[in-house]
């Protein structure tokens, strides 16, 4: 089967059509919430309602518009993740930052999703510079196996969208109160001051966040977690861990109150396209070693997350070494930037 990677320069997808075809493009794979308010970081969640002619979904590859920037997918157990990077048609505002590349294309890989069921595939990313009234379009590439299955018709302006065999997914650009209030310096993302849970004490006998902790001839230090959107399930962890020793150590596995489920992932960028997958057989901590997680590389990820992580809560967790055993860790939130 030929696939082809998307590099340099995105398209622009950012289309105007009137509002009778917005309606008629409401089939097969769509987003749950179809609006977005203007100059605002949101989830994007897209809906995969079936399979491929009743076979099962192996991979999804979405393909990011112009306007939309800043993309994080957010990673599902069982699949594998690549993040596909290049040019943006225009240079976007980060922070005070100078932006001109970013995500453009998102794949979730190796997955298996039965056609008796459904699931939903979400992106963080923030609506930049895009009218009102616009729709972006998110071409769907849905491959289940040897069958591909195209979601990226798009109704001429003015035209009808219910004759559209697979018609695009599209997101609405609203505007919203105050134009320009932007979610990622206000809901859980970059939130000054300390807000929602603290749950240190759910702990036990954990250092105060920041400190560090030991575990036989462990040393681990440096522990943060990133801040997240309302609604957002999944985030991320980090530390370092200095094996003091003369022998070989493993990081096993870490749980959580705060979460469903604490996976050890591993990141790394390679021809513009980033790569994560979740590392089963955890972390070796090589004797006389520091091993760093941090983002971009070796990190954890909460998985179904009870409450979003705002900036300047704490997360407490467990880490498990296969020969030091078990010890508490509290990580103190940071800005969605991190350190």
């Amino acid at each position: 089967m030929k696939t082809m990677k998307t590099f340099g320069k995105t398209f622009g997808l950012a289309v105007l059509i009137s509002a009778t075809a917005f309606a008629g493009a409401e089939a097969h794979v769509t987003f749950l919430d179809k609006q977005a308010t203007q100059d605002s970081t949101i989830l994007a969640t897209l809906q995969l309602p079936h399979g491929c002619d009743g076979k099962a979904t192996t991979e999804v590859r979405v393909k990011l518009p112009e306007g939309f920037v800043f993309a994080k997918p957010q990673p599902k157990a069982g699949w594998e993740l690549e993040v596909i990077k290049g040019d943006y048609l225009r240079t976007y505002d980060n922070h005070g930052d100078k932006v001109k590349t970013g995500a453009v294309e998102i794949r979730w890989k190796n997955g298996n999703l039965s056609d008796d069921f459904y699931d939903t595939f979400v992106i963080q990313g923030k609506v930049s510079g895009v009218e009102a009234g616009t729709l972006l379009a998110f071409p769907v590439t849905q491959m289940c196996g040897d069958t591909v299955q195209a979601w990226d018709q798009l109704a001429k302006e003015g035209g009808d969208a219910h004759g559209l065999k697979s018609p695009a997914p599209l997101l609405k650009v609203v505007a919203g109160e105050g134009h320009g209030h932007d979610h990622d310096d206000m809901a859980g993302m970059d939130m000054t001051g300390k807000t929602g849970m603290d749950m240190t004490g759910m702990a036990g006998g954990a250092a105060p966040a920041g400190e560090t902790v030991k575990a036989g001839d462990l040393e681990i230090s440096g522990g943060f977690a990133k801040a997240m959107l309302p609604g957002q399930p999944v985030g991320g962890g980090f530390f370092t861990v200095k094996n003091n020793g003369q022998t070989d150590d493993r990081l096993v596995s870490v749980t959580s109150p705060a979460s469903g489920e604490v996976q050890i992932h591993a990141m790394e960028t390679k021809d513009n396209v980033m790569r994560m997958r979740q590392l089963k057989d955890g972390i070796a901590i090589a004797a006389g070693e520091t091993v760093k997680l941090e983002p971009g590389n070796l990190h954890l990820m909460f998985q179904k997350v009870k409450t979003p992580f705002k900036q300047g809560d704490t997360v407490p967790v467990t880490l498990t070494f296969e020969k030091s055993g078990k010890v508490d860790l509290v990580l103190q939130v940071l800005s969605a930037q991190g350190k």
